[in-house]
This record gives C-alpha cells, structure tokens and sequence, in this order.
C-alpha cells in the first residue's frame, strides 16, 4: 500500500473554542496542505528533483519552511503526497470531461485524447523526474513503488469505465493496459518538444484498433 498522505488539521484548533471558532483554522489548514502539494507539482516539473527543495516549495506556496514541515516532514513525503493528490485531481476533472462527451462512433477516440492528457502536462513531467530519483535512491524507490502500482489501477480502473468496456471479454484488459501504456510513450515523447500533430493521427489509428477490441 502506498503511504497514506497525512491529515491535516494543526494542533492550534486541538480543544480550543467551540466547533464554529475551530472551522476557519481547519479551512486554513487545508487551504495551506493544498497549496503546497499544487507548489510541490509546478516546481519538480519545472526545477527537477535536485532543484526542488522543501524551502523551494514553500516560498512558492507562500509559507515558511517550517509551516511546510508540520504536513509533511520530508521533501519526499511531500512530493509523494502531491503526486497521489494531483492525480487524483486530474482523474476527477477527465471522469467530468468524458460525462459531457456525446455517444458515437467517435466516442472511443474522445475517450483516448482524455487518457493521453494523463501523461501530458505538469504533472506528467513531475513524476517523470520523481521517477529518475528514485532509480537512484532505494528509500525514495520504496516510496514510489508502491504510489506507482496506486495509480497505475486507479488509470486503469477511470480507463474501463470511460471507454464502458467489459474485461470479462478475452483482450479487453490487454488492450485498455496498452492504451495507458501508449498514452505514456506519447507524453514522453511530449517533453523535449511539441508532438501534438504526429499525436492525434496515432491516436486516430489506436482509437479505431481498440474500438474493434472493446466493441465486439
């Protein structure tokens, strides 16, 4: 299991005042805890893991290093943390973006550009450098391993039901696996350079090759 990312209210609300008084400083904490995990996803995308520090973070969140160091006490805590957050966050907002798509034969392909925006972008480029770090770091790898494997079956999980697939159907789990495995490939090669033409054709061909998977 990955590591859970930890709560966030701050001892200052701890049996002081009643409920009502407590609600600003907890909405505070959160807004703060949020701040900082949003902070920690620009900054690795942008500086690297070597260029992101726990003072780094902070001042782009707008706290000081110790505000920082009461939600999470390593750089790597919190960096895990804004991973798992982020994605969840990015997850919701294509489950919201794929309700809105119209039925039809152009459904699968809609569906496939949704699941490639997963591995373009900040956060994308994020991972990609926590990733490199931990290839190095045994302690940081024992971290992301296991937040990895998490996302990997939540991608999954959001990728059969966009597409209303039934795995129960002999190649249907390969073929949803290969989708979000090429979805990655494309947002590496996404990095050092703009690849959105030569992107959307082959989205276009694997939309039509899947659709023939998850339709029959």
């Amino acid at each position: 299991m990955a590591r859970k990312i930890p709560e966030s209210p701050s001892p200052t609300t701890a049996g002081t005042g009643s409920a009502g008084a407590r609600q600003p400083r907890q909405d505070r904490g959160w807004a703060t805890r949020a701040g900082l995990l949003e902070a920690a996803v620009s900054c690795v995308a942008e500086l690297g893991w070597s260029g992101t520090t726990v003072a780094v973070i902070a001042a782009r969140a707008g706290v000081s290093r110790g505000a920082a160091q009461h939600y999470f006490r390593t750089r790597e805590d919190l960096l895990t943390a804004a991973l798992a957050h982020m994605a969840d966050v990015r997850l919701a907002e294509i489950r919201r973006e794929a309700a809105l798509l119209p039925a039809g034969e152009q459904r699968t392909r809609d569906v496939v550009k949704l699941l490639v925006r997963l591995y373009t972008g900040p956060l994308f480029r994020a991972a990609m450098q926590i990733w490199a770090a931990a290839a190095a770091s045994e302690p940081l790898r024992g971290l992301v391993l296991p937040l990895e494997a998490q996302l990997g079956r939540a991608a999954h999980k959001a990728a059969i039901e966009l597409l209303r697939a039934d795995e129960s159907v002999p190649g249907v789990h390969e073929a949803v696996q290969a989708t979000l495995d090429l979805a990655r490939g494309l947002g590496l090669a996404d990095t050092l350079a703009d690849d959105s033409r030569r992107r959307e054709r082959i989205v276009a061909q694997w939309a039509t090759m899947l659709d023939a998977v998850v339709r029959r």
